[in-house]
């Protein structure tokens, strides 16, 4: 029961964007530690997997972004689950990468942890609905480009800081924002890294409806799940390709050129100054307020 890896597999073999995938099927893996930061909720067909690290803000480390593309792979092929919802909680979505985990596992090659998640989101053939409540800083807010829908609440952060970090754009950003928003308004997001709030991001088009505080968003996210599914199903994913099957392509290519620069651009001076400047800066604030680094 493989059809979701070998739809995946054939794209990644076409487009040179890393080699197969080849995951077990697990609707649901079970076990503490590192698989404990990613909760999972399963209620009549609606899968939601909430990021739960509070002390780190909901970043991201590597093998949480393994542990995230296996949920996703097996909730795929999961005859039980029809949508996805992912969120990070009602206080926060997620602070991006995890900056000490990130320089000490650098992705290296089109396989790293994050650039799989990359190629399992843009292949889903579920639903995905992203519930944004607080900060969604890189990754957090380019997640949001590929799902089918965006709640946010009225104090979300949306903020893409790549070049003030010497990075580059990823997930597809440098080629979905400007269509989305057009050249200029995506240029203040990518080159500056200007921020946006939830209301910002609803009248822009990044997200769809907003809320005034996360339970009303969470509650909402389940309310929105549960109408996908009283659709017939067969008619929605095959509706969601279509959607997708013009710019895949295209998306899959420019993916591929933005991972391929983050890499170099991730050993170059200026990233490193900046990566290591804010990680000292947060090791010197637990130093003075006594918290374990």
């Amino acid at each position: 029961m493989a059809k979701s890896s070998s739809f995946v597999d054939s794209f990644c073999h076409r487009s040179g964007m890393g080699r197969a995938l080849r995951v077990p099927f697990a609707p649901f893996i079970q076990g503490k530690h590192m698989n404990d930061l990613i909760k999972q909720e399963r209620n009549e067909g609606v899968l939601t997997l909430t990021f739960d690290r509070p002390d780190k803000l909901n970043a991201l480390n590597n093998r949480m972004y393994t542990h995230l593309a296996d949920l996703l792979l097996a909730a795929d092929e999961d005859d039980q689950t029809g949508v996805i919802i992912v969120t990070g909680g009602a206080s926060c979505f997620t602070s991006g990468n995890d900056l000490a985990d990130f320089l000490q596992h650098p992705p290296t090659d089109l396989d790293s942890p994050a650039f799989r998640l990359m190629r399992v989101v843009i292949h889903l053939q579920k639903p995905l609905i992203a519930a944004v409540c607080g900060a969604a800083i890189g990754i957090g807010t380019t997640l949001l480009l590929h799902c089918d829908q965006v709640l946010v609440t009225r104090n979300a952060k949306l903020r893409m800081p790549f070049v003030n970090l010497g990075l580059c754009p990823e997930f597809g950003a440098s080629l979905l924002l400007p269509r989305l928003l057009g050249h200029a308004r995506a240029a203040r997001l990518l080159l500056w890294g200007d921020s946006l709030d939830g209301a910002a991001a609803v009248a822009c088009g990044l997200a769809n409806e907003l809320f005034d505080d996360g339970q009303q968003c969470l509650a909402a996210a389940q309310h929105m799940a549960r109408r996908l599914l009283a659709l017939p199903q067969e008619s929605l994913r095959q509706t969601r390709q279509l959607l997708k099957q013009t710019t895949m392509p295209e998306l899959q290519a420019t993916i591929r050129q933005e991972n391929l620069l983050f890499i170099k651009r991730l050993k170059s001076p200026e990233a490193q100054t900046a990566l290591n400047a804010i990680l000292n800066r947060s090791t010197d604030k637990k130093s003075l307020t006594g918290q374990p680094s």
